[in-house]
């Protein structure tokens, strides 16, 4: 793969792969001053009757990623960049799921129930309940007295 044309989804030359770095592809590009970008193999594909490696992502979006400088390759940043990058691992909850009263996870409603004051929802749910069907709210327009109906 090294030595073969780095070629974006645009059709966009991008340069040539001058290493392989594990799960990522070294491509350099530039006339006047070269840079390097780190392309994750996952989005490179090697045809090698044409001698190019296709990319599934756009010539923009690689020079975009952070330039490779002098040192190690900082694969989180290029895997973040180009989403691949791992989420971030939850906080584990205290007591092992049982909630005490000060824990963040206590919602309004657990916290009304514990308290003794009747969640807002199931306020609701009883107030529509004494409401006629069909009519929603309080009439807006009064009736015409006058209206023999």
């Amino acid at each position: 793969m090294e030595g073969y044309d780095a070629i974006g989804s645009d059709e966009g030359k991008l340069g040539q792969v001058v290493e392989v770095d594990g799960d990522f592809v070294i491509v350099e590009g530039g006339r006047l001053r070269k840079k390097r970008y780190a392309i994750p193999t996952a989005f490179a594909h090697a045809d090698d009757g044409e001698q190019v490696v296709r990319l599934t992502v756009s010539k923009s979006l690689v020079q975009d990623s952070p330039a490779l400088k002098d040192g190690p390759l900082d694969r989180q940043a290029v895997a973040e960049h180009y989403g691949l990058a791992e989420g971030y691992t939850a906080p584990e909850t205290q007591g092992y799921g049982e909630l005490t009263p000060d824990d963040p996870a206590w919602s309004a409603e657990q916290e009304q129930l514990r308290t003794g004051v009747e969640p807002a929802a199931k306020q609701r749910v009883e107030s529509r309940e004494g409401q006629e069907a069909g009519v929603r709210g309080r009439q807006i327009i009064p009736p015409d007295p006058h209206d023999p109906l």
